[in-house]
This record gives structure tokens, C-alpha cells and sequence, in this order.
């Protein structure tokens, strides 16, 4: 199967996609019937369907969602069991083994689940430990059977959210979060904090990107720093990419979440900043020449948080990925919790457009429900 065949961020905007685009609405019935976090969408030519995937709706593992117009959504049942053959997560470790951020791939006639998860080798007993996985399936409905007994490498370090790319030259490109967890950074806003009494260190998680073998079996070279926290609070993203800090929520800076894509010479990359489980989580997104970077901000971020302020109801909005329809239509994927919901992550579909000065913009949230 070839890769060009599956609607995700891996390729250029203006590839024609055979989709049959006259299924999908002009607008979603925000928020969906699908209680998922981290939602992936991808399209499968063979059956004529979107497939979605994400965190939550599974025991120690990933289900699965199908439908022919990103609306009417059916569940196709859990798809990835820890307990596959070639298992090496713990289950029996914290958020019962994290089982989080699955994404799924064509590639060369098969399935790949990219996805998070606490490693079972943890012989200092670290609470965050965890890596990143890759499993494959001859179908997109599984079962996903993991490649090696082991993640797919070790920086030393806890990562999530991982990402990948399929350049236009053959290489594939690995995108991921290095987690908060130990991982005090010195800035501005860690010093402010300190100084009102309110944290004594602010933890920051960053995101890399690397270059990953073939077949999937490890890494080529060192990852790169791609992305973080502004260091100074003058900075025009730091006020938005601060706010779990600054609202005394927690005493950590996230930047995760990643989703890149390319789009008229530019690859683009949206990310997510802020607590996953609080309001204040939201979108934004960095432009660069190469997949490597070097990544800039994009001044009109964040393109995609809560709307309470203007009267809506929806807050905790992030960790995105995107469905390209042909004729240039852009969908933006993501979850976010309502007054209805609570603390519930749900799936909402909103509109979204790259303009001519290459200005990325989401058209949400919305809600009809």
C-alpha cells in the first residue's frame, strides 16, 4: 500500500488523495460521540474509511473508530493489546502502564501504531518511565503486534507523542516530546514563580526530532531539539505556552503533542502547551524549511484554545492531528472537554486553512451540541 493513500500529515497538501470528499459535511456536530484524548485520524482506500485512534477506550491498550464522513463514527473494538507476543510495556505501572497518543501509518502493505507507554525495564523505580513503541497489523482494525520486544529506542530519558513523516526524498523523520518529568528548567518564568512562593522549580518538556531507520527498527543519528518554552517572559509565546504556570495550576511547561506536515515548501508543525487535563491547554504551531528545523513560532499563535472568554463552553483544547481532503480542504482533529463533558476528553472536527502569506488558522472551536 502505498503511503500517498492514507489522509495524514505526512504529506504535501496538494497530493490527490482518492477520497471521495462528497461524504464529508461542511460542518461537525461538535462535540463528536467519541470519547477519546490524542485522536490520529488516517484514510484507508481499501474500505473506504477513516480510522480513528487515541487514548482511552481500551484496557491496556487502543481501540479503534470507523466511519465514511468523519461524523458517524462505529467502534471497531480494542485493535493493540499490551499482551501481544513482542510486548514490553508494564501494565502494572502508573495511569495503568499510559497507554497514550497512538498513531497509525501505511507503509509498504502494512499497518504501523507509533505510540507511548511505560517500559517494564525500569530498575530505578521511576514513575515516568516512559517510551515510545511501534506495532504493525495487515488491517487498520489489527491486531497491531509490536515489532521488537523493546521500544523503539532510549534516550534516557521519558518521551510521548510521537509523530512521523514520510519525506518527499524516501526518509522518514520521527517526531516526540521529552517529558517533564525531572527536567527542571531555568527562565524567567521559573524565576517569577519562585519569587511569588508558588513553585520552587518549573519543570519543561521539549520536542525533538530524528531521523528513523527503514524498517522502523531504531534511529539514525542523534535527535535535535526542535521546539520549548520561551526562556524570557518578553517573548511573544510566552504568556499563552506559560498559563499552567502563571494560573498557579501546576509547576510545569509542556510543548507536545507535535503534528508536522508540509504544505507549498514549508513544513509545518502544531503543537500542544499547557496541561492535558486543564483549561488552558491549547495549539499552536512553528514553520521551517526542513524537517529538522530550524523550527520559528508562528506569531498568531495560539490557533486553537477554550472559548469561554467569548461565551462558549469548551476548554482543555490540544493534542491535534489533521485530515487533508482534496481540493486543498483541511481538517483540524482534537480534543477538548465542555460543561457537559467534564473532566471526559471528547473528539471535535473544526475547519482548518493555510492562507497565502502561509498564515495556518483553525476555525474552532465550535460546538453544535
Amino acid at each position: 500500500m502505498n503511503p500517498n493513500k492514507v489522509i495524514a500529515a505526512l504529506f504535501t497538501v496538494a497530493l490527490p488523495f482518492v477520497v471521495n470528499a462528497q461524504n464529508i459535511p461542511t460542518s461537525f456536530n461538535n462535540p463528536l460521540n467519541v470519547a477519546l484524548g490524542d485522536p490520529y485520524v488516517i484514510y484507508d482506500e481499501e474500505t473506504a474509511r477513516y480510522y480513528m485512534y487515541g487514548t482511552g477506550g481500551a484496557n491496556h491498550g487502543f481501540a479503534a473508530y470507523s466511519a465514511k464522513d468523519l461524523m458517524n463514527w462505529k467502534p471497531e473494538g480494542q485493535v493493540y493489546y499490551a499482551s501481544n507476543e513482542n510486548g514490553w510495556s508494564d501494565s502494572t505501572a502508573a495511569w495503568g502502564g499510559a497507554y497514550w497518543a497512538p498513531e497509525v501509518y501505511a507503509h509498504k502493505g502494512k499497518f504501523y501504531m507509533f505510540y507511548s507507554a511505560q517500559w517494564k525495564d525500569n530498575p530505578g523505580g521511576e514513575l515516568e518511565n516512559f517510551r515510545i513503541g511501534v506495532a504493525v497489523a495487515d488491517r487498520p482494525t489489527g491486531p497491531f503486534v509490536d515489532l521488537p520486544s523493546g521500544p523503539l529506542f532510549d534516550p534516557g530519558y521519558p518521551i510521548i507523542d510521537a509523530n512521523v513523516y514520510f519525506a518527499d526524498d524516501g526518509r522518514i523523520f520521527l517526531y516526540y516530546s521529552r517529558c517533564c518529568y525531572k527536567h527542571p528548567v531555568e527562565s524567567e518564568v521559573a524565576s517569577w514563580a519562585r519569587q511569588k512562593g508558588w513553585f520552587d522549580e518549573i519543570e519543561e518538556s521539549w520536542v525533538y526530532g530524528v531521523e528513523l531507520k527503514p524498517d522502523f527498527s531504531g534511529i539514525i543519528g542523534e535527535p535535535v531539539l526542535l521546539l520549548r518554552p520561551p526562556v524570557e517572559m518578553t517573548n511573544a509565546q510566552a504568556e499563552w505556552e506559560s498559563r499552567s504556570v502563571t494560573s498557579k495550576e501546576v509547576n510545569r511547561r509542556w510543548t507536545e503533542g507535535s503534528f508536522t506536515f508540509k504544505h507549498e515548501g514549508t513544513y509545518y508543525m502544531m503543537y500542544s502547551a499547557n496541561h492535558f487535563a486543564g483549561e488552558n491547554y491549547a495549539v499552536g504551531y512553528a514553520t521551517a524549511e526542513h524537517p529538522l528545523g530550524p523550527y520559528t513560532k508562528a506569531a498568531n499563535n495560539p490557533v486553537l484554545e477554550k472559548n469561554t472568554a467569548s461565551g462558549g463552553n469548551v476548554t482543555g483544547t490540544g493534542h491535534n492531528s489533521v485530515v487533508f481532503l482534496p481540493g486543498g480542504r483541511m481538517l483540524c482533529v482534537y480534543h477538548g472537554r465542555t460543561k457537559k463533558t467534564g473532566n471526559e476528553r471528547v473528539v471535535f472536527i473544526d475547519e482548518m486553512e493555510i492562507n497565502d502569506n502561509g498564515v495556518l488558522k483553525v476555525m474552532g472551536p465550535t460546538t453544535a451540541r
